[in-house]
């Protein structure tokens, strides 16, 4: 597993270094506007801990925390409109998932028809 970089831009927000769009803050959460929207909606959403990616944070993190996160994931989704007919939540983990920052993320990603994930495999 990565080490921990705790220069990343994510680790800067939280540290009030870098300015975000703030949707949601919690003890253990911070949620913000992506500031490159792939929809009408897209939140990234971040634990205020330290992990490189879902498995790190789902290995390490306190019972508390993961549940905190977790509701305030769904919180957004409800706030924003985004149960009612469909979203996305995408992690994307190590060089295969092109994860481009290396704090756990989720984008709650909404707000229009979104089209299949990925392509199908040719045979």
């Amino acid at each position: 597993m990565p080490t921990y970089d705790d220069q990343n831009i994510f680790a800067r927000i939280l540290r009030g270094e870098i300015p975000n769009d703030t949707v949601a803050e919690t003890d253990h959460t911070l949620a913000f506007n992506d500031i490159t929207p792939q929809a009408p909606v897209h939140v990234l959403a971040i634990p205020k801990g330290a992990y490189v990616d879902y498995a790190d944070f789902h290995a390490r993190a306190p019972e508390a925390e993961i549940a905190d996160f977790h509701r305030t994931c769904a919180a957004i989704c409800a706030d924003r409109g985004l149960t009612e007919n469909g979203f996305r939540a995408i992690t994307n983990a190590g060089a295969h998932g092109v994860q481009e920052v290396p704090h756990f993320h989720l984008h709650l990603i909404g707000g229009r028809p979104l089209g299949r994930m990925l392509a199908r495999p040719e045979a």
